[in-house]
C-alpha cells in the first residue's frame, strides 16, 4: 500500500468518539498505509465500538498511563497483536485529564493540580519509556497540546500542565535523539471534543477563534490537527524534533 505511511505501525492513545483528534490521526494513519493499534481507558468498550468506525479493524489495548503495571506490560500487549517483532514506528500521545478543580487557579488544590500534571503532561514521558523497547530502530512520537505560551481565559492549571507537557517534549528530544527517536507536538486550536466539554467556558475561550485567526477555523472539523500529527509521524520531517507546530489557523502569531 502506498502513502506517507506505508509499512509502519502506530501505537494511538486517546480515541475515544469520532469527533477526537486521535480518532482522526488513528484513520488517517491507516489511509497513508499504517497499520494501528489504539488504547483506551476507562470505557473499552466505547473505544472498540468507536474502532469500527474506521477504515480497517484495529485491536484495542487497555492503558491506563498513571499504573505502572499497565506501562510495564505495554510492550507485550502491543506485541501480541503486532506479530514477533512487535516493533513500533510511531506512538500518538493525546492524553489529557485534570479535575473541576484545576479550571479556578487560585482555588486549586494540589492534590488536582498534581493529577492534572501526572495525567496531561509526565505521561508523555511514561508512555514514551514504555514503548522505547518496541522502537529499536528509532521512530516518532507526536503528542497533542494547547498553546502554552500564554495565559487562556478559563484553563487555568490546565495551561500550567501543557507547559509541563511541552517542556517534556523537549527534554525528551535532548535524551532520545541517539536512539533516532523523534518526539514533537501539533499545537491545535479549539475542537468540540469529549475532552473540550470538560472545560467551563470552552465557547467563551473558542470564540477568540472566529475575530483574530488569521485562516478560518472549524471548531467540528479535527482533520487539520490531525493531519499535523500524521505528517511528524511519516519520514518527510527526518531530522525536526523537539519542536511544536502550531494547526491553530495561525492565531499563534497575531496579537491583540
Amino acid at each position: 500500500m502506498s502513502g506517507i505511511l506505508a509499512g509502519k505501525r502506530i501505537l494511538v492513545t486517546g480515541v475515544l468518539t469520532d469527533s477526537s483528534i486521535a480518532f482522526h490521526v488513528a484513520r488517517l494513519a491507516q489511509e497513508e498505509g499504517a497499520e494501528v493499534v489504539l488504547t483506551g481507558f476507562g470505557r473499552l468498550s466505547l473505544v472498540e465500538r468507536i474502532a469500527k468506525r474506521l477504515p480497517k479493524p484495529a485491536p484495542v489495548i487497555e492503558l491506563d498511563v498513571t499504573d505502572q503495571a499497565h506501562l510495564d506490560g505495554l510492550a507485550d500487549k502491543v506485541r501480541e497483536h503486532t506479530g514477533d517483532d512487535g516493533h513500533l514506528d510511531g506512538v500518538v500521545h493525546s492524553i489529557a485529564f485534570g479535575p473541576q478543580g484545576v479550571f479556578n487557579f487560585l482555588e486549586a488544590a494540589w492534590d488536582d493540580v498534581s493529577t492534572a500534571v501526572h495525567v496531561s503532561a509526565y505521561s508523555l514521558k511514561s508512555l514514551t519509556t514504555a514503548c522505547l523497547p518496541l522502537m529499536p530502530r528509532g521512530g516518532s512520537v507526536v503528542g497533542l497540546t494547547f498553546d502554552a505560551t500564554v495565559a487562556w481565559p478559563k484553563y487555568d492549571w490546565m495551561g500550567v500542565a501543557k507547559a509541563a507537557l511541552e517542556s517534556t517534549s523537549r527534554y525528551l528530544a535532548r535524551d532520545l535523539g541517539e536512539r533516532n527517536v523523534r518526539c514533537n507536538l501539533v499545537s491545535a486550536g479549539p475542537i468540540k471534543s469529549i475532552a473540550a466539554k470538560s472545560i467551563p467556558g470552552f465557547e467563551d475561550l473558542a470564540t477568540v477563534w472566529d475575530t483574530r485567526a488569521p485562516l478560518s477555523w472549524d471548531l467540528t472539523d479535527p482533520e487539520p490537527a490531525a493531519r499535523g500529527v500524521v505528517g511528524l509521524l511519516s519520514d518527510w520531517f527526518p531530522k525536526t524534533t523537539g519542536e511544536i507546530v502550531h494547526v491553530d489557523g495561525g492565531l499563534h502569531a497575531i496579537g491583540a
